[in-house]
C-alpha cells in the first residue's frame, strides 16, 4: 500500500430515494450499509465523490 493521508468515511443515511448515480458513488467509495466506515486515500478525485454524496456520510479528520 502507499503510505499517505487518509480519511475514515462513514455512510449514515442511506442512498435509496436519491439521485442513483450518489448510490454509485457510495459504492465507489467502498461504502456497503449504513454505519459501515472505510479509509480512503486523501485525492482531489476521493474528496470530488465526498462532495457529490455529503449529506450521506460523516468524515472523519485526515490520519497519517
Amino acid at each position: 500500500k502507499k503510505a499517505g493521508p487518509t480519511l475514515r468515511v462513514t455512510q449514515v443515511k442511506s442512498g435509496i430515494g436519491f439521485d442513483k448515480q450518489q448510490s454509485v458513488t457510495l459504492r465507489g467509495l467502498g461504502l456497503r450499509r449504513l454505519n459501515h466506515t472505510v479509509e480512503v486515500p486523501d485525492t482531489d478525485g476521493i474528496r470530488g465523490m465526498l462532495l457529490k454524496v455529503r449529506h450521506l456520510v460523516v468524515v472523519d479528520g485526515a490520519k497519517g
